[in-house]
């Protein structure tokens, strides 16, 4: 699944190489540029705090891609970082657990979090680039049963994601002005 969002990522993102990256990706404060470093160093990082597994803290290891390096290496570094989770995802064990500021967390909630900035980023740089973007559904789903579990039922995953993590309003539903994951483990 981790893998799987990152091919996604650079699909949609390849039609950007000839954009201006230090335009802000929608909704955020960080150029399209920093936001890709920031999917970079985050699964990396996820991948850390899988693998070290601290209780109360953040790791020391910190990713970056090289921002002179063109844009199809950088992507290359988008699907490296997410097969390092993947691997770590694959690598854990049933029991192994991990800090982050959301909630300690297993294996397939880091995976679900990796999945969630890789779609969710992806989405925020192309619209930031004016690049035709969308977030896949399949990729969604059990995001949405990982970390949401007060996310509504019956609706478009791809739009309850959306709505999940304050970028867009539900029918009958505002935007939400303030949100979070829940990466505890549950059942």
């Amino acid at each position: 699944m981790v893998t799987d969002a990152a091919d996604h990522c650079s699909a949609v993102l390849e039609a950007g190489a000839d954009h201006d990256w230090s335009r802000p990706a929608a909704g955020l404060e960080w150029s399209a540029a920093a936001t890709l470093d920031h999917l970079a160093l985050g699964l990396v990082g996820y991948a850390g705090l899988l693998t070290a597994r601290p209780t109360d803290r953040y790791i020391a290891l910190f990713a970056s891609l090289d921002p002179k390096a063109p844009l199809p290496a950088r992507l290359e570094g988008i699907r490296i970082a997410a097969a390092l989770l993947a691997a770590t995802v694959r690598g854990a064990g049933a029991g192994d657990r991990a800090w982050h500021p959301w909630g300690h967390s297993d294996a397939p909630g880091f995976a679900a979090m990796g999945v969630t900035e890789l779609v969710l980023h992806t989405d925020d740089i192309a619209r930031g680039l004016g690049l035709a973007s969308a977030v896949p559904g399949e990729l969604c789903t059990p995001v949405l049963a990982r970390l949401f579990p007060d996310a509504p039922a019956g609706r478009s995953p791809a739009q309850t994601l959306l709505w999940c993590t304050g970028r867009a309003a539900l029918p009958g539903l505002p935007r939400r002005a303030q949100w979070a994951w829940d990466g505890t483990v549950r059942g």
